[in-house]
């Protein structure tokens, strides 16, 4: 049978056409571009030991200019809120420094091993070294990092248990050693997801004049913005995507505790910041103890400035955003602090737990009585726990066998809470050692009444051309001095006396302070001049000493200024 041309021509179209569709190439849809990637990085500074929630309300300025008073910290409290940020994040931990040292006695008691033990359990990856790591030298410091018992100082070592390595990383990029080595390593490099951070750790140049010099003997601090730029080469050479500076170093705003913004930035920091290689990208702050995040254009330019403030208040929350690839570009940052405010992690809490049940005993010992509150200044002007403190030296070094002090000082930042004694009067040892945790021992030394005036004269400072007191020493009874800012440098001390007389720049005098700054400590280097030395003790025993007295709390006027 036939089939009709017709037909043949449709089916032989058909097949072609069949044909035709099999061989077609599938249709491709579109591919979206790649989504930049954001990464976190989660930093602290000034932790000082804090291992539980301290007592005092932190006034936190909020976005919308209001302030609410919480209270935020707490190692427990602390891990808990990393990890619940780091949720859901390509994240790294990192800190600018003075994560240990003055510390309440519940560490300090212990060399600070818990708080290196917890703050691993936090998840800490990288810190800067600041001046307080330095607090009981080098050498311990360095058991600090590495583990061991050894000891470097007057307290146990390895009291409760053995010391482990830290698992977090120091970084000293301007700490050397006489060999020109840095005492720990300058840099860092971590992978977080697709992006390769640099990091640079460093503490502040000054760190010498602010610890006892015998603990850094042989160390010398260099230059920051010096440092950190010669370090920009080699990171980028390992092909990084962004360089972070750590920096034991900070500013000032006047809300104190800021989560966004650095309103009225003021010190060392803003003029430091212009010196940085541009490349240096994010700075994590510390040391002044404020709170603040902003970006800074400084430098040629634009920088992610940020602190924490202190004591684990606060966690700043950084976001790094970068263009997508295998040569990722950073193209926004952006921070906010976030107040420690978690639940406790249990595993921390029970470390706590274990060393303040171990610590009791010497904590709640009561050492004297005190009538009335010896309140700290805020700001380390003159304050009634510093009189206390430096009457309390003067009455165990006034003997001629004692040294036979006629004044004695306490430096106002080295007094580090308020005193206030309990209900009945009474007055513990934990109380005293959070008041004064360094372990100093007293010195008592000679200096003419020139090189007291030349040692007042130390304490000032000239910060963005204005003079201000950079370190008050606080003067025990009977001892009064007056200044005034507005005159030249080494003219400001415009009165001295001595209960009631004028000091006689040709007299001898016996002069009591810690041997911190009986060493030069906090840049009073006149003290180093003192002659005929003599070691008096411990500071705490001093102070122990003095409340078994019951003296009353002192009313601050020994010092003014114009």
């Amino acid at each position: 049978m036939s089939v009709p041309i017709s037909r043949l021509s449709l089916l032989a179209c058909s097949a072609l056409l069949s044909a035709c569709t099999a061989q077609r190439a599938p249709l491709v849809e579109p591919v979206a571009p790649a989504a930049p990637v954001e990464v976190q990085i989660l930093g602290l500074n000034d932790f000082h030991g804090n291992l539980e929630t301290p007592k005092d309300p932190v006034p936190l300025r909020n976005a919308d200019g209001t302030t609410t008073k919480f209270r935020a910290g707490g190692a427990a409290q602390l891990t808990a809120t990393l990890q619940r940020l780091r949720a859901g994040h390509q994240s790294v931990t990192v800190a600018a420094g003075d994560l240990i040292g003055a510390s309440p006695l519940v560490s300090a008691y212990f060399l600070d091993e818990p708080t290196i033990r917890a703050l691993g359990l936090a998840g800490l990856e990288l810190a800067s070294v600041g001046n307080h790591e330095f607090d009981k030298g080098a050498g311990e410091l360095l058991r600090i990092q590495n583990g061991g018992c050894d000891k470097f100082t007057t307290r146990i070592p390895c009291r409760l248990e053995p010391h482990a390595p830290a698992s977090f990383r120091y970084l000293a990029a301007n700490v050397l050693t006489e060999q020109g080595t840095t005492l720990f390593p300058a840099t860092a490099i971590k992978q977080v997801g697709p992006v390769k951070l640099g990091f640079i750790g460093m503490t502040l140049k000054d760190t010498a004049t602010l610890v006892t010099p015998a603990g850094v003997k042989g160390l010398t601090f260099a230059d920051e913005a010096a440092t950190a730029n010669a370090m920009v080469p080699k990171l980028k050479a390992e092909g990084v995507n962004a360089i972070v500076l750590l920096i034991h170093q900070g500013g000032r705003v006047p809300p104190i505790y800021d989560t966004l913004g650095c309103d009225g930035l003021s010190g060392e920091i803003v003029p430091l910041l212009g010196k940085l290689d541009p490349a240096i990208s994010v700075v994590v702050s510390g040391h002044t103890h404020n709170a603040y995040t902003c970006t800074v254009e400084a430098g040629g330019a634009k920088r992610l400035l940020t602190s924490a403030g202190k004591n684990g208040y606060l966690v700043t929350d950084i976001r790094l955003t970068f263009s997508p690839g295998s040569n990722a570009q950073l193209v926004a940052s952006k921070a906010e602090n976030v107040p420690v405010l978690a639940v406790a992690d249990p595993a921390v809490q029970a470390l706590v737990a274990r060393y303040v049940e171990a610590a009791r005993p010497a904590s709640e010992r009561v050492v004297g009585k005190l009538v009335g509150a010896a309140m700290k200044d805020p700001d380390d002007h003159e304050s009634s726990a510093a009189e206390l403190i430096s009457d309390a030296q003067l009455a165990a070094t006034r003997a001629p066998n004692r040294g036979g002090a006629q004044i004695a000082f306490i430096n106002a930042s080295g007094v580090r809470t308020d005193l206030i004694p309990r209900a009945d009067g009474t007055v513990t040892y934990g109380q005293i050692f959070a008041l004064q945790p360094f372990g100093n021992n007293l010195v008592v030394k000679s200096l003419t009444g020139e090189q007291l005036k030349r040692l007042l004269e130390q304490q000032f400072k000239v910060e963005n051309g204005k003079a201000r007191v950079g370190s008050l020493l606080v003067p025990s009874a009977g001892f009064t001095f007056r200044y005034d800012l507005s005159r030249p440098d080494g003219q400001r001390i415009v009165d001295m006396s001595l209960n009631g007389k004028p000091i006689d720049p040709a007299a001898t005098y016996r002069i009591n302070v810690n041997n911190f700054l009986a060493s030069g400590g906090d840049g009073f280097s006149v003290l180093a001049e003192g002659k005929d030395a003599f070691d008096a003790g411990l500071d705490l025993d001093a102070l122990e000493a003095w409340l078994a007295t019951n003296p009353v709390a002192p009313r601050v006027g020994r010092v003014s200024g114009v």
